[in-house]
């Protein structure tokens, strides 16, 4: 039995869904892109560090999938509990992308503020292709962010794990869960 921290109200998607999911992915991106040079895959943090790792591996075994490089980006457009609403860009790309092949990593989609910046953001730098890929999105009504690789639809709650933080923490947890509501009403 999986410890479940007091913290987290339940396990939203399980550490063996999201393998499976990861590999499915993987295999629809070698698809998409066989036949491509290479593929610069960009992941944003620090959220998107573990699905990338995983998605960049999973890649790997696949057989006719362009060979890729990785990087990351940082933005910022939480504060340490709640949302800013102002998007930043912390830490960019080290190398051009002019015609290269993107592929954005995300962790969330939770508003598409974020992603929708990014795409805005890299399409002027001369990408032959950019796509985005990310492990989940928020059901939102009036979310407009289109997702090119989804992972899972998840409901519209405050969410941990595989990655995904809450004031830096339960980033590592195995699984994705739904955070408590008094966990983030105490603090904000």
């Amino acid at each position: 039995m999986t410890y479940v921290h007091p913290d987290l109200a339940r396990v939203l998607i399980s550490a063996e869904a999201i393998k499976s999911r990861v590999a499915e992915i993987a295999q629809e991106i070698g698809r998409d892109y066989a036949g491509v040079e290479r593929l610069y895959l960009v992941g944003i943090l620090k959220g998107a560090f573990i699905f990338l790792s995983d998605l960049a591996r999973e890649l790997s075994q696949i057989e006719g999938a362009p060979p890729h490089i990785v990087d990351f980006m940082a933005l910022s457009s939480y504060g340490r509990t709640t949302l800013s609403g102002e998007v930043r860009l912390v830490m960019d790309l080290r190398d051009p992308i002019v015609g290269q092949h993107v592929l954005l990593v995300e962790d969330i989609v939770d508003s598409g503020q974020t992603l929708n910046y990014l795409i805005h953001s890299l399409q002027g730098r001369g990408p032959a292709s950019l796509r985005s890929c990310a492990l989940v999105r928020k059901e939102r009504p009036g979310l407009t962010t289109t997702v090119d690789y989804l992972g899972f639809t998840i409901p519209d709650v405050w969410v941990v794990g595989y990655g995904l933080d809450y004031a830096d923490t339960h980033r590592t947890l195995p699984f994705i869960a739904e955070l408590r509501r008094e966990v983030y009403d105490r603090s904000g």
